[in-house]
């Protein structure tokens, strides 16, 4: 069976950047994928509202089939190589 990837739960979200940052790390912003068989609108919304939350300027959502979407919920880095490089053999 294929591992799956994962981030956490957002209720852990808070105390995992107050960590970073105690660490001194320089987190500037979420990530997500959102799972393939759901509509990816209802994940964007929700990070880019945790994002806003944490005061963070960067948000890296949306793939080749999605980015448009992700555009809308502010994305500002997008995940698009297939679109540009084509699929992978």
């Amino acid at each position: 069976m294929k591992s799956k990837k994962s981030g956490i739960k957002k209720s852990l979200l808070p105390n995992l950047y107050s960590y970073c940052k105690k660490l001194d790390l320089d987190v500037i912003g979420l990530m997500c994928i959102p799972p393939q068989d759901k509509s990816a609108d209802y994940y964007f919304k929700e990070l880019n509202n945790l994002n806003k939350k944490l005061g963070l300027n960067e948000l890296s959502m949306g793939m080749s089939a999605d980015f448009i979407d992700a555009v809308k919920c502010s994305a500002t880095y997008l995940r698009i190589g297939s679109t540009i490089f084509g699929k992978r053999s």
